[in-house]
């Protein structure tokens, strides 16, 4: 257990390390300060600057400006892509002659990517051709990442105006600034060092190789480094192939997987520490890093220790469950070898609370206590979470512990300054309200119609986490699947994107007009009646009101689903 507790301990050192590093760094970014990439990136930024057009990246935005132009930027992508996937045959790089996408899939694949989601019910080595995985996949990983990190860069603006100032900076130019400094050069670093440890970049579609029992096989290659790097770096998961980072051409081994995690974790941590740059307030900002850092580590306890432990049958059939030399103990099933339990219980609990969505090994395996953090997390969205929205659902939670609190002492309900009246309350319980909502209402009528129930691989309690999951994962932004739902149905397909649309943009509406409001308003000094929100006191007071209300929420459905299947597992019944 030792070795396990050591790799866990150096993945979450690394993340802390790096993302202070890269906070720092990235408040420089959105505040136009000089960097050291300046002088290579601002020909390519002025370039894009005249294609959209030097005025429209110019001009300062309120909150109604900024959201109708990023929505409608989104809505063009989403476009094009549908266009690619669809029509995938007239396009070039694609010697294996496969066909466009079903109508209905892509639509789901076009909504899903466009979102920072990437969940895909399509095996991606045997359905697209390099050309779309480059320009329907990748490219939107970069895009949709870059939405979610100024949607929240935005929103902290509402703290900085004053005066009643309502400008919040300009979509387009914090967009590009943030893809050119940010996302490009990491995700190259990243894709060489990648294609160093032998992940494919090639616009080859195969290779016949001689198999040591003599025989021929046929593998599978294409620019999986480029677009392994990104998926990663900006929290989008999905994958070039069916296994995504289970597979050796993905993720070979342990240090490629160590950097993976490192690059899943590094923006949405790094986002706390810019906050904290930002407001000139690093007390508040380590506050929301404490809070966000408890709930990682204790949920990645208890996604590790059922993994480790196994589970009873496998012990009444006498199979040594305890780790040592040359055993790894525990439940293996689902798992790769070169990584084994504590490598992929890490990934899990990594991947769910970044919102990710790149596995190393099949969630659908684990047992069902450790399957049940990865779901809460998800359900919660503000255990870091992707970059931007998991911050911004982390506020949602503040702001009504703020609001509560100060009814029940008699202070006044500020936040850095901003005063949280009724229109604030109102319009960040709709946003919170949605993410519940488009969870369990679809789960429960899958679980009714024949349309849903005929995609189950799984009878009973597990066949409905199997739904649970796919629903939180599409409302969170993930993407990831317990994986014995067979998800390319009609149903499946246009319900699941529906969630996604519903879990990405009415929230993100809401929230920036929380922002509008809040920047209209004067900021005020800070006096007796202040309620501080910059102690440890209050940050237990968060984590309080984030656990209370989510379990709450979410409690019902999973006792129905992981809960009530771990007390069934422990009778000896499976499904």
């Amino acid at each position: 257990m030792l070795h396990l507790w050591l790799q866990a301990g150096l993945a979450l050192l690394a993340t802390f390390l790096l993302s202070i590093a890269a906070g720092r760094y990235l408040s420089r970014v959105v505040t136009d300060q000089k960097t050291l990439l300046d002088p290579l990136f601002n020909p390519i930024d002025n370039v894009i600057y005249r294609i959209v057009g030097k005025n429209t990246c110019s001009q300062p935005m309120n909150w109604k400006k900024y959201t109708i132009n990023m929505l409608a930027t989104n809505l063009v992508m989403a476009l094009l892509i549908y266009l690619i996937l669809i029509l995938q045959n007239h396009f070039p790089l694609n010697p294996l002659k496969l066909s466009g996408m079903e109508p209905l899939q892509a639509f789901n694949t076009a909504i899903s990517f466009i979102t920072n989601t990437n969940w895909q019910s399509y095996a991606g080595e045997n359905t697209l051709s390099n050309f779309s995985q480059m320009a329907a996949i990748t490219f939107p990983m970069f895009t949709s990442a870059a939405t979610g990190f100024v949607v929240a860069i935005a929103f902290i603006r509402a703290f900085l105006v004053q005066g009643g100032n309502d400008n919040l900076g300009n979509f387009y130019r914090d967009m590009t600034r943030f893809i050119t400094r940010v996302l490009l050069p990491v995700a190259i670093i990243a894709a060489l060092f990648l294609v160093w440890q032998g992940v494919p970049e090639t616009l080859n579609a195969s290779t016949v190789v001689n198999t040591v029992q003599g025989g021929h096989q046929t593998l599978i290659l294409g620019p999986v480094a480029a677009q392994e790097s990104i998926e990663n770096f900006g929290t989008n998961g999905g994958g070039f192939y069916n296994v995504n980072a289970a597979h050796p051409f993905q993720n070979p081994n342990p240090l490629t997987n160590m950097v993976l995690l490192l690059l899943m974790a590094s923006l949405p941590a790094a986002l706390v520490v810019m906050f904290g740059c930002m407001i000139n307030n690093r007390r508040q900002s380590w506050v929301i890093y404490g809070v966000m850092a408890v709930m990682l580590i204790g949920f990645l306890i208890f996604t590790v220790l059922p993994e480790q432990a196994g589970t009873p049958l496998l012990q009444q059939a006498g199979i040594n469950l305890h780790s040592g030399v040359g055993q790894p103990g525990g439940n293996m099933e689902g798992k790769e070898v070169r990584f084994g339990i504590a490598l992929s219980g890490l990934y899990a609990a990594y991947t769910t609370a970044f919102t990710t969505g790149s596995v190393n090994a099949m969630h659908d395996s684990l047992t069902p206590l450790g399957s049940l953090p990865t779901m809460i997390q998800m359900m919660l969205q503000c255990v870091f979470g992707g970059k931007g929205v998991g911050f911004l659902s982390f506020l949602i939670y503040g702001f009504i512990g703020i609001f509560v609190a100060g009814l029940m002492v008699g202070h006044t309900p500020e936040f850095m300054g901003k005063k949280i009246e009724k229109r604030e309350i109102i319009l960040v319980s709709l946003a919170l309200l949605i993410h519940p909502m488009v969870i369990l209402i679809p789960s429960s009528l899958s679980m009714i119609l024949p349309s849903g129930v005929s995609a189950l691989n799984n009878a009973g309690m597990h066949g409905y986490s199997e739904v649970l999951y796919a629903f939180t994962s599409a409302a969170a932004n993930n993407g990831s699947a317990f994986a014995g739902l067979n998800a390319n149905t009609p149903w499946y397909n246009l319900s699941i994107a529906l969630v996604i649309l519903l879990g990405r943009y009415p929230p993100i509406i809401f929230l920036m007009a929380v922002a509008g409001s809040l920047a209209a308003k004067p900021t005020l000094p800070p006096s007796v009646g202040t309620l501080r929100t910059d102690t440890l006191l209050f940050g237990a007071w968060w984590l309080a009101m984030i656990l209370i209300v989510g379990a709450l929420t979410f409690l019902p459905a999973l006792l129905l689903g992981p809960i009530a299947e771990h007390f069934a597992m422990i009778n000896h019944q499976l499904f």
